[in-house]
């Protein structure tokens, strides 16, 4: 772990503090650090599934025990998402 002295904005801090659920400053600055670290993480995620060519047809009888959801929308549904 790294300790540093730094300057931070009070009412964003406080924000955060809020936003996060947090009791401490220190908490506070490492969950924010954390869920940015997350975000980005699934950013790349999402990035790399965008790359890949992915046929959800047929996808409500391939399921086991009577079916399962029909995701031939899936991709089309979350790029509309997306988009408003």
């Amino acid at each position: 772990m790294t300790r540093i002295t730094v300057d931070v904005n009070d009412e964003w801090l406080e924000a955060a503090r809020e936003a996060l659920g947090t009791d401490t400053k220190v908490a506070t600055i490492n969950a924010a650090l954390h869920a940015f670290a997350v975000r980005r993480q699934a950013r790349e995620i999402v990035a790399a599934f965008d790359q890949v060519e992915m046929d959800f047809g047929q996808s409500g009888e391939a399921w086991r025990y009577g079916g399962g959801r029909d995701l031939s929308r899936l991709v089309e549904d979350a790029r509309d998402a997306e988009a408003a």
